[in-house]
Formats: structure tokens, C-alpha cells, sequence
């Protein structure tokens, strides 16, 4: 299975950026992007890539373990931006090192049950982020597309789970399909009664 952790935006906050994604899609060279639907935004804390069946215990175990020692926090999605011009992407404001602090701990969760995934090493940066839309195409800039994302700024909420997320790629050959994402398990962040 193809996994990752995640933390999941509330419908309200989907709902809100799906109307701000609308008024991007008319831009100019909209049409050449590959959109990602609002069923599928996520922010990544950890990808554990393809983990074996008989791993998957010990990783949900030590996700559980992991969502236990964090408490919820604040966030709210707001701007946007780009890496290079291959994806667009929403941002996130709020409690960004507590968001921080529990991707390391879904990122160790993942070492720890032994996945040697891109996060395993703990290393990379981590930049919340929902990814938007997707751009192969050399002759589009997304530049206009962050730059009419950077104003918006959506209305706060908790975020107050860990998801372990599989995520199903696109099905091969068949135009305008989307990778589906599908939650395994989810786990309350804090100790009960916190």
C-alpha cells in the first residue's frame, strides 16, 4: 500500500478554497494544468511510500503513540505559492510549529517501523501545503496563479487528528484521472480528557 500521514482540512475550510480555486480556473492557461479535486487536498506531515502488509501494525501503532503526545492546534488555510512551476499549492497559517512538531513525529513513526521512504531520514523540509494543480507543461508559468492565491486567507480551525491516507494513483491511460485517496485510520491528537 502507498501511505501517508496527513492532517485533513474540515469541509467548511474545503469548501471555502474550492470557491477561490473556481476564480483560478478561468485564468488564462488554466485548461493546461492537471487540477487536484477537493477530495483530495491534504496536507502531507510524512510519505511513507509503498509499505508492506505485515508493517502496517506497528506503523499504526506508533501513529496512535505519536497523535497521543500532541495536542490539537490552529490552522487555517491562507496564500498560496509554487515550487518552480511544476505545482501550485495552498499555504497554511496557525500553529505552524506545532503542525511542524507532529510531522517529525509521523516522519520517526515511519523510521521507527522500519519504511525507508523519502521522509525516512527526517531531513527534509517541511512546508505545509495543499497541492492544487500540477504543470508539465514548460510554456505555462504559475506565477499568476500564486500570486492570485496570496490574498486569500480562510477562517480558522482545529486541527485535531493524525490520518494515515492511501493514496490509489490515477488510473494509467485514461485522461483527466486523479490519484484517490482513501483514509485508513485516524487518530485524536492529545491524551483523553486533555
Amino acid at each position: 500500500m502507498r501511505l501517508f500521514a496527513a492532517a485533513l482540512p474540515p469541509a467548511a475550510a474545503v469548501a471555502e478554497l474550492a470557491r477561490q480555486v473556481e476564480a483560478l480556473r478561468t485564468l488564462p492557461d488554466a485548461g493546461r494544468l492537471r487540477w487536484a479535486g477537493p477530495d483530495g487536498w491534504h496536507f502531507t506531515l510524512a510519505f511513507y511510500g509503498e509499505v508492506p502488509d505485515d508493517t502496517l501494525p506497528e506503523l499504526r501503532e506508533r501513529l496512535a503513540r505519536g497523535a497521543r503526545r500532541h495536542a490539537p492546534y490552529g490552522l487555517r488555510i491562507a496564500g498560496g505559492g509554487r515550487f518552480a512551476d511544476r505545482v501550485l499549492w495552498a499555504g497554511a497559517d496557525g500553529e505552524l510549529a506545532a503542525m511542524g512538531k507532529l510531522a517529525a513525529t509521523a516522519a520517526a513513526a515511519g523510521r521507527r517501523a522500519g519504511l525507508t521512504g523519502p521522509d525516512a531520514d527526517g531531513r527534509r523540509g517541511f512546508t505545509p501545503h495543499l497541492t492544487l494543480a500540477r504543470n508539465r507543461d514548460p510554456r505555462v508559468g504559475l506565477a499568476p496563479f500564486a500570486a492570485a492565491l496570496e490574498p486569500f486567507d480562510g477562517s480558522p480551525w482545529t486541527a485535531a487528528s493524525l490520518a494515515l491516507v492511501r493514496s490509489h494513483p490515477p488510473a494509467p491511460g485514461v485522461a483527466g484521472a486523479r490519484p484517490h485517496y482513501e483514509t485508513v485510520a485516524a487518530w485524536p491528537l492529545g491524551h483523553p480528557g486533555r
